[in-house]
């Protein structure tokens, strides 16, 4: 079973066991969380697809360690002017290892892609 969440203006795909690295999470070392936006669960028999996020379903994950990433150099410079700006950016970062995946008990099946689309009827113009 897999499922698609979104967290910090990202989508991943995840499974039970999962590693993930994600922008930083407020949260100690340790600690358990649970990510509520989750916008389809599959690898079963019927995938489940949220209108944005499937109902009542989680994602629930732990957090392994809170690192900062490697320093990006922006560097501009416009020539011939004397104009030089030089920044480091560390991003903040997340670990995070998923424990389980937990479906909503609400939640609709995706509709199967053989099935005709439901029309809407017009009455008289």
């Amino acid at each position: 079973m897999f499922a698609i969440v979104k967290t910090g203006g990202k989508q991943y795909r995840v499974m039970p066991g999962d590693q993930l690295v994600v922008e930083r999470i407020a949260g100690d070392v340790g600690s358990e969380i649970s990510l509520t936006e989750v916008l389809a669960i599959g690898g079963d028999a019927t995938p489940l697809i949220g209108h944005p996020f499937v109902a009542g379903a989680a994602v629930s994950a732990r957090i392994v360690q809170q690192p900062r990433a490697t320093k990006v150099i922006v560097f501009k410079k416009k020539r011939r002017k004397n104009y030089r700006r030089k920044r480091g950016h560390r991003q903040d970062l997340t670990v995070l290892k998923i424990q389980a995946i937990t479906t909503g008990a609400a939640a609709e099946p995706a509709p199967s892609p053989m099935e005709p689309a439901p029309t809407v009827e017009s009455g008289p113009a």
